[in-house]
Formats: C-alpha cells, structure tokens, sequence
C-alpha cells in the first residue's frame, strides 16, 4: 500500500498554520468543544505546551507529495491500567477535504495507538451531525455506543455528541478491509 499521508510531531512553526484553522468558523462548527478565540499567540503557546506534553501525543498530518501539513490528529485521554484512550483528528485544510486524508491518517494513528501503545479500546465523541466524521469513525470499524444528549454548546443550542468505541480486533478487521481497497 502507497500511503498519500504521514504523520509527524507538531514543530513550533505549525502554529501559524493551526492558527488559521481555529479561527474557521465551519471548522469551529465541527468539533466538539466550546467556540472561543484564539489569537496567533495562544495558539502557538498551545503549540509549545503540546510539544512538551508528554501525557498525550497531538501528531501532524502532512501530504508526503509536498510535506505539506493538512490537519492534525491526536491520541490522548490514554488510561494506561485499562488500555483505553481517544484519538480525535482534524482536517484543518479544507481545500484536501474529501480525499481520503483523513481515514488514512486516522488508521495510522490507531495502529500506532494499538500496536506501539497497546491500547486495547479507543472511544471518541462527534457531533450528531457531522456525518462526514461518523462515516469516518465507521470506516476505521468504530461502532455507534450511545448518544450523549445536549451534551455541547454551541451557537446558541446544545447539540448531541454520539459515542463511537472501537476495540482492538474491530480495528484490526477495518485495517485490513481498508488496505484491500485502498487506491494507489
């Protein structure tokens, strides 16, 4: 399999790039925290604070054709007596939306998650009406657990969070169906 992606640790640099994403508000609109402002300041102040956070890895997605970085994805939340954590991801490029970027560095990032950190479920939180990130989470064999209602925020109304689990085996059957019919 020829990947299009990679995954790398963020670089101080990054921030001006990050920055622009937090910024967006159909990206804002997307995820699930709260809407807030970021200046270049803070973001890069995150940026630092990440890179020296040693409890959770927040990763770049870069194109390999051009290194260019398109979005990040972390792995966090890592219970390690339980072997459980979560693996969100953004695709802060809109202009590489929709071209598989996102479930090919999402399955990069799990099978690190799963195999170099031995993680034995990871459970993530999306908006009810992201429908392009439930058919991701679907893609990489996360199942639908429940829903959390009116759990978040946002423009004046609360919005449901659906929660996506994956174990370990579901993954390994995904990973396997999506290196099949990956295109090259």
């Amino acid at each position: 399999m020829k990947h299009k992606v990679y995954l790398r640790a963020l670089e101080l640099e990054d921030y001006l790039i990050t920055a622009t994403w937090r910024q967006d508000n159909n990206i804002r609109n997307m995820v699930g925290g709260p809407k807030y402002f970021v200046s270049t300041e803070k973001e890069r102040q995150w940026v630092i604070n990440t890179i020296q956070d040693s409890s959770r890895m927040v990763l770049g997605i870069c194109l390999i054709d051009n290194n260019k970085l398109i979005g990040t994805v972390n792995i966090q939340d890592i219970d390690w007596i339980n072997g459980t954590g979560s693996v969100p991801i953004l695709i802060g490029d809109k202009s590489e939306w929709g071209k598989g970027y996102a479930t090919e560095a999402k399955m990069l990032a799990l099978k690190f998650a799963f195999y170099e950190r031995r993680l034995q479920r990871i459970c993530d939180y999306v908006l009810d009406d992201n429908t392009a990130s439930l058919k991701l989470h679907e893609k990489c064999g996360y199942i639908k657990e429940g829903i959390l209602r009116r759990s978040v925020y946002k423009d004046g109304t609360y919005h449901n969070q659906i929660i996506m689990g994956l174990l370990k085996e579901e993954f390994d059957k995904a990973y396997d169906l999506f290196c099949e019919n990956y295109n090259d």
